[in-house]
């Protein structure tokens, strides 16, 4: 996004642990593998075992998760110190089913302004083929909004 000092989300998130970012990652095998200004990528494998729907195709909502928590720390990644937010809106298009591929997903912001932020994720396999695009809008909270979260 620019070549000042990242910001204190930046800051923040670089300090984590990348294996242990959040308990969901955990919960259903996603890892965070690339963190900048404004952009996150977060790859898993799908496991017919764990994330199956009843069709034998991955469930719709391991998707959403894993796009959700790229397109969180891309977001995250522009906050200023004090600064919080929440997301307002997710929607996701699928392309393609998955069964047990390798998933990349790439979020970007799109447009930040002062109280929103609008970002976009692309999730492929390990061909590079679009399985779903996502798209999130975020409030940025300030204040008494912001404290303790």
């Amino acid at each position: 996004m620019n070549s000042e000092e990242p910001k204190a989300g930046l800051r923040y998130l670089r300090s984590l642990d990348p294996k242990a970012v959040a308990p969901i990652a955990k919960l259903i095998g996603f890892e965070l593998e690339a963190l900048s200004d404004g952009s996150a990528v977060f790859v898993m494998t799908g496991d017919p075992v764990r994330h199956a729907n009843p069709m034998g195709t991955m469930h719709g909502g391991i998707l959403v998760d894993l796009g959700d928590a790229a397109m969180g720390f891309a977001m995250a990644s522009t906050l200023d110190d004090g600064e919080s937010f929440t997301t307002v809106e997710l929607k996701i298009n699928y392309f393609k089913p998955v069964f047990r591929q390798t998933l990349r997903a790439t979020a970007r912001m799109v447009k930040r302004s002062r109280t929103l932020g609008y970002l976009e994720c692309d999730i492929v396999d390990d061909k590079n083929a679009l399985i779903c695009r996502l798209g999130s809008t975020c409030m940025v909270l300030r204040g008494d909004a912001a404290r303790g979260r």
